[in-house]
C-alpha cells in the first residue's frame, strides 16, 4: 500500500474509536449528576486522575521506545476487551458504580497514551515543512467527530419523545421519537469501536525511523531521565511546555467535574445541554483546527498561545456572573477555539523545538504537570462545597485566577525568546 495512505489511515482509526468514546465520556459524568453522586464520581475522578499520572510517565517511554503502530493495535485491543466486557456484564447485571467508573479511567488511561502516541506518530512519518499542518488535520478530524458524539450523546442519554419537549434548553415540537440509550448500550458501542480502529491501524504502512537499538537499549528509567535532563537543559520548552497546558487542564476539569453540576444546579437545565455544550465546543475546536494556522504562523505560535489563555480567563470568569443558557452556549464554542488552538499551536511549537526522539518523554513530563494541576483542581471542587446551592461558580472563579495567572506567565516567556 503506498505511503500516502498513512495518515488517511490515522485519521480515520481515530476518527473511529474516538465517536462512541465521546458518547461515554458525555454520558458518564452526567449520569452521576443527575443521580445526584457528583461528590462520588469527582472523588473517584480525583483518584483516577492521580494513577494517569504515573501511568502517563509510562507510556511516554513505550511511546520513544516502541514501535508507535504496535502500540495503537495494542491499547486498542486491551480497551476492546475492557469496556466489551463491562458491557457485556452490563447485559446481565445492573452495573455497579465501580464498573461505569471504571470505563471513564479506562479511557482516561486511553487518552494517556493514544495521544502521545498519535502525535509522536504523525511527526515520524512526516516531514518538518507539514508538522503545523499534521497538527491542524489531526485537530480538524478530532473535533469533527466529536461534533458528531456531542449530537449524538444530546440525543441518546436523554432520547426524544414525541411531541411538545425541552431540548438542548428550547422548547421543540418533534414529529418522532428516540428511545433513552441506557449506558450500557453506550459501552456497548464504543468496545466495537476500538476494534475497527484496531483493524484499520494494522493497514497503515509503518517503518520507523528511529534506530531499534536507539528505542530499545536503555531502561524505562534511563529514557524517563533523559526527558526530565533535556528539559533541564532548556529551560524555555519547559516553561512554554506546562503553561501552554493551562487551558487544557481547565476544560478538561471543568468538562467532568464542573459543567454537569453547573447546568444542573445554576442553569436549570437537562444532559441534552451538556451534550450540546460538548457539540458547540467541537465546532469551535473545529474552526481552531481551520484557521489557527492562518491567524497565528509559525512564528507567532508562543504568541498565539498567550492570547488565547487570556481569552479563555475572561470566559471563564463570565461563568460566575452567567444564567443565561445562550452564553453558556457561546462560552463553549469559543472555549474550543482556545483549546484546540493551543493545542495546535504549542505542538507546533514542540514539534519544531523538541527531537522526535523526546517527543514522547516530553510530552509525558509536560502531562505529568499537568495531571498533578487537574488532581488538586478535581479533589478542592469535589467538596460538598461546590455542589451546594451554585455554589459551583467560585470553582469558575478560581480557574480564571488560574489561567490568568499562566497567561502572565507566558508573557515573561513571549519576552525571553
Amino acid at each position: 500500500m503506498p505511503h500516502k495512505y498513512a495518515l488517511p489511515l490515522l485519521y480515520i482509526a481515530n476518527a473511529i474509536s474516538g465517536f462512541a468514546q465521546g458518547i461515554s465520556m458525555i454520558a458518564i459524568p452526567w449520569y452521576f449528576s443527575a443521580h445526584s453522586q457528583s461528590t462520588y464520581f469527582n472523588t473517584a475522578y480525583g483518584i483516577a486522575t492521580l494513577l494517569v499520572l504515573f501511568f502517563g510517565l509510562y507510556a511516554g517511554t513505550l511511546v520513544d521506545r516502541y514501535s508507535r503502530k504496535f502500540i495503537f493495535i495494542a491499547v486498542n485491543i486491551i480497551c476492546f476487551g475492557i469496556i466489551g466486557s463491562i458491557a457485556f456484564y452490563g447485559r446481565l447485571n445492573a452495573l455497579p458504580n465501580e464498573l461505569i467508573v471504571l470505563v471513564f479511567v479506562i479511557t482516561m488511561l486511553n487518552y494517556n497514551i493514544h495521544y502521545p502516541t498519535l502525535y509522536a506518530f504523525g511527526q515520524e512519518i512526516s516531514s518538518p515543512e507539514n508538522y503545523g499542518k499534521i497538527n491542524a488535520q489531526i485537530e480538524v478530524v478530532g473535533q469533527s467527530t466529536s461534533i458528531l458524539s456531542g449530537a449524538f450523546a444530546g440525543i441518546l442519554i436523554e432520547g426524544i419523545n414525541h411531541g411538545q419537549q425541552k431540548l438542548f434548553g428550547f422548547n421543540v415540537n418533534t414529529s418522532f421519537a428516540i428511545e433513552k440509550w441506557e449506558l450500557t448500550s453506550i459501552f456497548m458501542a464504543d468496545a466495537i469501536t476500538y476494534l475497527i480502529a484496531c483493524f484499520i491501524i494494522f493497514l497503515i504502512p509503518y517503518q520507523r525511523k528511529i534506530p531499534a537499538k536507539k528505542a530499545s537499549q536503555d531502561s524505562i528509567w534511563e529514557q524517563l531521565k533523559a526527558g526530565f535532563t533535556y528539559l533541564k537543559h532548556h529551560p524555555k520548552e519547559l516553561i512554554f511546555g506546562l503553561f501552554s497546558y493551562s487551558v487544557f487542564a481547565a476544560l478538561i476539569v471543568s468538562i467532568h467535574a464542573l459543567l454537569p453540576i453547573y447546568i444542573h444546579t445554576r442553569l436549570h437545565e437537562d444532559g441534552s445541554v451538556f451534550a450540546a455544550s460538548e457539540f458547540l465546543y467541537a465546532i469551535g475546536a473545529l474552526f481552531a483546527g481551520l484557521m489557527i494556522r492562518l491567524l497565528f504562523p509559525a512564528k507567532k505560535t508562543a504568541f498565539g498561545v498567550l492570547f488565547l489563555t487570556s481569552i479563555a480567563a475572561l470566559l471563564y470568569l463570565s461563568l460566575y456572573f452567567n444564567l443565561n443558557v445562550i452564553w453558556f452556549y457561546v462560552f463553549s464554542m469559543v472555549m474550543g477555539i482556545c483549546n484546540a488552538g493551543t493545542r495546535i499551536l504549542r505542538l507546533t511549537y514542540l514539534f519544531n523545538h523538541v527531537p522526535n526522539e523526546y517527543m514522547g518523554r516530553v510530552n509525558s513530563i509536560f502531562n505529568m504537570g499537568n495531571v498533578l494541576t487537574r488532581s488538586i483542581f478535581i479533589f478542592c471542587f469535589s467538596l460538598p462545597f461546590f455542589t451546594f446551592d451554585q455554589h459551583i461558580v467560585y470553582a469558575f472563579l478560581s480557574l480564571a485566577v488560574f489561567l490568568g495567572i499562566s497567561a502572565l506567565i507566558l508573557s515573561q516567556h513571549k519576552q525571553t525568546n
